[in-house]
């Protein structure tokens, strides 16, 4: 994709930190340089004031990467690739049937309605809900760890969706402050939303993740 759009040796690529390696390794591969900017805290998606703050001489090109099921801010993203002459190119997310996200809708509007004691996803336009991303507010890693292990005691599947962000992995360390990408990945939470989770299935998720929220600090 970047060797196709002439990216190449001395270029930088602005990419996000929170998420999968292989956006930063594609830079890497094509002899360029992966540079890392912040993402906005609602849809975890690279954030436009960040990238712009993060263009130099010699950046070229900006890797969007929607996220969980939720879009970028493509209008502003675009106004500043304009305004630096950036190439903005997007990866999306594999398109699940038209059915299947309405049933996701559906399950995350019933988990948006009872969950307490963690920060429920912002839906927003078209939220797909590739995953049902929370927050689990608390003083950082150890709170949200200490959560996914309680509830997994008591049946409900769930996931840590960023272990590390990508600048502060081997390879790829960068003295560079990304508040809003590192309190991400200490504090989210993937629960289930599958069309497939029965009635009692989101009421165990509700109850095993309620029965925790006088253990934490408020949402909000």
């Amino acid at each position: 994709m970047l060797r196709a759009a002439g990216v190449g040796v001395g270029d930088e690529v602005i990419v996000p930190a929170f998420g999968n390696v292989e956006v930063a390794e594609a830079a890497t591969q094509v002899g360029a340089s992966a540079v890392f900017a912040d993402i906005d805290p609602m849809t975890y998606c690279l954030d436009a004031g960040a990238v712009e703050a993060a263009v130099t001489p010699r950046s070229t090109a900006v890797v969007v990467v929607h996220r969980f099921g939720r879009s970028a801010d493509m209008a502003r993203l675009r106004e500043v690739g304009q305004r630096h002459g950036l190439l903005v190119l997007e990866l999306g997310e594999s398109e699940a049937p038209f059915d299947e996200i309405a049933q996701r809708r559906e399950r995350a509007a019933y988990l948006d309605g009872r969950l307490s004691g963690v920060c429920t996803p912002d839906g927003g336009d078209g939220h797909t809900y590739q995953q049902y991303v929370v927050r689990v507010p608390g003083n950082g890693r150890p709170d949200r760890d200490a959560f996914a292990r309680a509830i997994r005691a008591k049946g409900v599947e769930c996931r840590v969706p960023v272990k590390t962000p990508v600048h502060r992995l081997p390879g790829f360390r960068r003295d560079v402050h990304l508040p809003e990408t590192e309190r991400a990945a200490d504090e989210t939470l993937a629960l289930p939303v599958d069309a497939s989770l029965t009635k009692r299935e989101m009421q165990r998720i509700v109850s095993a993740c309620n029965a925790l929220g006088g253990l934490l600090q408020p949402a909000f």
